[in-house]
C-alpha cells in the first residue's frame, strides 16, 4: 500500500477509522468476534494506522470499548503489529445518563490518557489528539497540558482535533516546531469545509486526518455515489467502488493527507483499503472537486 509521513512515523495512505464498531448513528454494533475480524481484515490489507478515541462506546457505562476492541485486535492479529501506529483521543466526557461535556485540564487529560493505555494495552500512546476545545480554557493551557504529558513518557506524539487554523496556530507556537503531528478534522465530499485547514496542514508539515472522509455513518458513506453521481460514475470506468473513488480523489488532495474511512464490516475496510493504489486522471479529479465544490488546481 502507498505509505504516508505521520510525524516521525511512515504509516499507509489508508487507514482505519475504528469509531463505527462501537459507536455510530444507526447504533447497531457486530458483534466483538466481528468487530475484531475487521480490525485484522483492515491490518491484512496493509493498514497501519488505527484511530480510536476513549468516548468511542455504545453507552456512557462502556467508556474505553473501541480501545478494548483495538488492543484486543493487535493482540490476536497474527502478523507483525510492531509497525502498527494507534491513535486514540480525549477531551471529551462523558458520564451517567449520557451527559457530555469537555475537560481539557491536566488532571482530566492525565487520568484520560492512563485509562487508554490500560485499554489498549499499550505502556505508551504513539498520537494522543485533544477531541475537542474545551471552551473554558485558553486553549494554549490545554496544549501546555499535552506537552506535559508527552515529557512524562505517557504519548509519544501530539496532535489535535476539531480545530481551525488559529487554534493549528497556537498549538505549534506552545508545542514548538515539530510538535504537532496531526490536525483531525471532519472532511468529505459533503462537509468539504475544513478545506482551509488542510492547506494550512500541508504548508506547516503537519498531517491532516480527514474524519468521516466518506460522509459518515448515518448512510453518507453508503450514499455517498448517489449524492454525487460524478463518484459513482468514475467507478463504473474504474469498475471499484463509488467510496474508492472518493478516497483515492481525497489522497489525491494533498501528500500531507491521511484518510481513516471507518467500517463495521471488513469487506468494507478491505475495499476502502485498495483506494490507496487507484490512480484517477487529472480530469476525473477535477470532475470530483469540481463536485464538491473546491478549487480546480
Amino acid at each position: 500500500m502507498q505509505q504516508r509521513t505521520l510525524g516521525p512515523y511512515t504509516v499507509s495512505a489508508i487507514g482505519l477509522g475504528a469509531m463505527p464498531l462501537s459507536m455510530n448513528n444507526d447504533k447497531v454494533y457486530p458483534e466483538p468476534s466481528d468487530a475484531i475480524a475487521t480490525i485484522h481484515a483492515a491490518l491484512d490489507a496493509g493498514v497501519t494506522l488505527i484511530d480510536t478515541a476513549d468516548i468511542y462506546a455504545p453507552s456512557w457505562d462502556q467508556v474505553g470499548h473501541n480501545e478494548r476492541l483495538v488492543g484486543q485486535a493487535l493482540r490476536t492479529w497474527k502478523g507483525d503489529s510492531s509497525q502498527v501506529v494507534i491513535t486514540t483521543k480525549g477531551g471529551i466526557t462523558r458520564g451517567e445518563g449520557e451527559t457530555w461535556g469537555r475537560d481539557g485540564s491536566l488532571n482530566h487529560l492525565r487520568s484520560a490518557v492512563e485509562s487508554s493505555l490500560r485499554a489498549l494495552q499499550l505502556e505508551t500512546i504513539d498520537l494522543y489528539q485533544y477531541h475537542r476545545p474545551d471552551r473554558t480554557m485558553v486553549y494554549s493551557q490545554v496544549m501546555e497540558n499535552l506537552a506535559e504529558l508527552k515529557q512524562s513518557g505517557k504519548i509519544r506524539e501530539v496532535g489535535i482535533s476539531n480545530a481551525n487554523v488559529e487554534e493549528i496556530e497556537i498549538a505549534r507556537e506552545v508545542l514548538g516546531d515539530h510538535g504537532l503531528v496531526s490536525v483531525q478534522n471532519e472532511f468529505s465530499p459533503r462537509h468539504p469545509g475544513s478545506y482551509d485547514e488542510l492547506l494550512h496542514c500541508e504548508q506547516h508539515g503537519i498531517t491532516f486526518l480527514p474524519w468521516s472522509p466518506l460522509g459518515g455513518t448515518g448512510g453518507g458513506a453508503r450514499d455517498v455515489g448517489e449524492r454525487f453521481s460524478v463518484f459513482r460514475e468514475i467507478g463504473d470506468r474504474h469498475a471499484v467502488s463509488p467510496q474508492q473513488v472518493v478516497l483515492a480523489w481525497e489522497l489525491s488532495l494533498s501528500d500531507a493527507l491521511i484518510a481513516i474511512p471507518g467500517a463495521r464490516r471488513a469487506a468494507s475496510i478491505t475495499d476502502s483499503a485498495a483506494a490507496a493504489d487507484l490512480i484517477l486522471g487529472a480530469d476525473e479529479l477535477q470532475q470530483c472537486s469540481r463536485a464538491v465544490g473546491l478549487p480546480i488546481p
